[in-house]
């Protein structure tokens, strides 16, 4: 085996000179001074039979502020040097077409894998909030590269409760999207370099009754990995390796569902080795990250106590956390998931991502031409100055400039 090149020296990119500049340029990227007002006057504003009101929770979450500014902190830091990112720092268009116009290059996936080849000991690799595969950060490790790691510290937790889940040699269920680039990097921890330990990833609760049913009774073994094919660990044996399972999550799943994942689980646990044997065969622990379920909390408030004509939902389609969001909304009201203000075609014509079909349609007559009250939310990883747009150019359709709105005597200059 060739040796591992000797790693870079660590370079802290948080100095306080280095991040005065970058937060005066994230700011100048991404603030909204409309925003801002809008939090600061109870969330609502009201004009030309036009009321927009604000959920309480929205936009950027710490993860995502500190993976941005790491990202700009490096761009500085390391002038003169090829940067590159794997994949998205985020799962919003805006943010990433950012880093690409600051000269960061983005590695594309190929055949699921990042492709890595052009890479040199002299490149900066910049691992994105959501991290990154184990055999990819080996791979970059080995190539010797200078390595900026974003990774969300509530992702980092749940690795660290399947690496505990693999010790004590029980299966990770992990309730999670098996293509989404988190749950990959969780279920890449869940196994050992030498095959050791094993996963399983279930999308929803009739995947999870599925599971459950072959832990009580047992089942088809080629029939349960055809369904979950691309989503278990390689040798993943139903028949022995859901004897003893532990639950995890992608942090930015619905709440409810991973908890009524975990019970379901345990009862199927409980039915065929008895309650008594619980501790044997059974382990679960909370990894919902706080901001996911802080926005889904603030959503579901906005839904039960406003009387809202239609919710607008804002962010990236390929974001989970935003997509819940606009699941919330769906069964209850008109619900237009748009990924920025030019989805907003006219007072007639909106084109929105439908969440069944997944890809964008055009709903016709969307917004009524009478008195018309909007809730408005928007994932962790969107942008405020993106929500900004969005309300400006619902002003707009009635010809309204949102600006005339802002009493002069608020303390933020220029809108």
């Amino acid at each position: 085996m060739p040796a591992v090149p000797t790693q870079p020296q660590k370079i802290n990119l948080r100095t306080p000179q280095v991040m005065s500049v970058v937060q005066a340029q994230v700011e100048s990227h991404y603030r909204s001074p409309l925003v801002e007002f809008l939090r600061a006057s109870g969330h609502r504003l009201s004009a030309g039979g036009i009321t927009v009101i604000l959920a309480k929770a929205f936009g950027f979450c710490y993860g995502v502020e500190r993976a941005i500014d790491l990202a700009y902190a490096a761009a500085k830091v390391f002038q003169g040097k090829r940067i590159f990112l794997l994949g998205e720092i985020i799962h919003n268009p805006e943010v990433n077409d950012q880093l690409t116009a600051m000269g960061i290059e983005r590695l594309r996936e190929v055949e699921g894998r990042y492709d890595l080849s052009g890479l040199t000991r002299d490149d900066v690799v910049i691992i994105p909030a959501f991290g990154a595969e184990i055999q990819t950060m080996h791979r970059i490790q080995e190539i010797g590269c200078q390595v900026v790691d974003t990774t969300c510290g509530d992702v980092m937790t749940v690795w660290k409760r399947v690496r505990q889940y693999r010790r004590e040699n029980f299966t990770s269920i992990i309730h999670g999207k098996a293509w989404h680039e988190e749950t990959k990097a969780t279920a890449s921890r869940a196994v050992c370099e030498d095959g050791g330990g094993h996963y399983l990833v279930v999308y929803d609760l009739e995947e999870t009754d599925y599971v459950c049913d072959y832990i009580r009774y047992g089942g088809n073994k080629e029939e349960f990995l055809r369904k979950f094919e691309g989503a278990v660990s390689p040798g993943f044996d139903p028949d022995r390796h859901l004897e003893r399972v532990g639950v995890a999550n992608q942090t930015t799943m619905m709440r409810g569902e991973t908890e009524e994942v975990q019970r379901r689980i345990q009862r199927a646990i409980e039915d065929r080795y008895g309650k008594e044997n619980l501790s044997q065969h059974f382990r679960s622990f909370d990894t919902i990250c706080g901001a996911t379920q802080e926005r889904q909390d603030a959503l579901e408030e906005l839904l039960r106590h406003e009387k809202l004509d239609l919710l607008i939902v804002v962010g990236g389609y390929n974001s989970s956390n935003t997509s819940h969001l606009a699941e919330m909304g769906v069964s209850r009201l008109p619900t237009y998931f748009i990924k920025n203000a030019e989805k907003l075609l006219s007072p007639q014509r909106i084109l929105h991502w439908d969440l069944s079909k997944r890809q964008e349609v055009i709903t016709e007559d969307w917004l009524p031409d009478q008195e018309v009250t909007i809730g408005i939310t928007a994932g962790a990883s969107c942008p405020n100055n993106v929500i900004e747009e969005t309300i400006r150019r619902l002003y707009e359709f009635r010809g309204i400039r949102v600006d005339s709105l802002i009493p002069k005597t608020w303390p933020i200059k220029a809108l």
